[in-house]
């Protein structure tokens, strides 16, 4: 009985979470003052490529999938699968919650509001990864790579493991860049982001829905 409370727990934050998340990454692009890394990443892959957010998002979420196998250095078919099936949900509500901001007028709002929703967005972002990351069911590949750096290699840091999985979505947003001319949804938010996202997640830890343990299978 215990196992099942506790498994209706961890599903219920799992739900609320991608709901959050995907709110808070589109509320961050649609402010136009830089989104969350990853996200910023997606966004410039999107238009260089010239492919929709949403599949550019889902095909991301694949290739991270399977490099998260390679970092684990086993083959793990459930993390596998959990991570293609929070990729699905996640990538299309993005695009379409961002819809719904723009159509809200959330580009049109003045300097100072589109800032304080842009940190918002990019604070319920953290919440969302540090909700889900604690259930464990399943869990978007990008932040299973930071998951997966955290409990593997590093003993624990949530600052560390973000900074270093920032590594691949940083080198591709470059790439777009020199290979365009052009940069999308990277600004003050992104920046704020690298500095703060990993505080944000470890503050979210404790705070955010605090009944909600680590549940560590590494």
């Amino acid at each position: 009985m215990a196992k099942i409370q506790d498994f209706n727990q961890r599903f219920g934050y799992l739900c609320l979470s991608i709901v959050i998340n995907s709110a808070g990454n589109a509320l961050a692009i649609s402010t136009n003052l830089g989104s969350a890394v990853w996200t910023a990443s997606a966004v410039n892959l999107s238009k260089w490529v010239n492919i929709p957010l949403g599949t550019t998002l889902f095909l991301y979420g694949v290739i991270v999938t399977i490099a998260n196998q390679l970092m684990i250095g086993s083959f793990d078919r459930r993390r596998f699968v959990s991570n293609l099936l929070y990729t699905v949900p996640f990538s299309y509500l993005v695009q379409f919650s961002q819809w719904i901001f723009d159509s809200l007028g959330v580009p049109t709002y003045n300097f100072w509001l589109r800032l304080i929703l842009d940190m918002i967005g990019l604070f319920c972002v953290a919440m969302a990864v540090s909700m889900y990351a604690r259930a464990n069911l399943i869990m978007h590949p990008n932040d299973d790579l930071a998951y997966i750096i955290r409990f593997k290699y590093i003993s624990g840091s949530a600052v560390t493991s973000q900074w270093l999985s920032y590594i691949p979505p940083v080198i591709i947003s470059a790439l777009a860049y020199f290979f365009t001319g052009k940069i999308y949804a990277i600004g003050f938010g992104t920046a704020f982001a690298l500095i703060f996202q990993g505080e944000m997640m470890k503050w979210s830890d404790t705070h955010a829905f605090p009944k909600l343990k680590h549940h560590v299978d590494l």
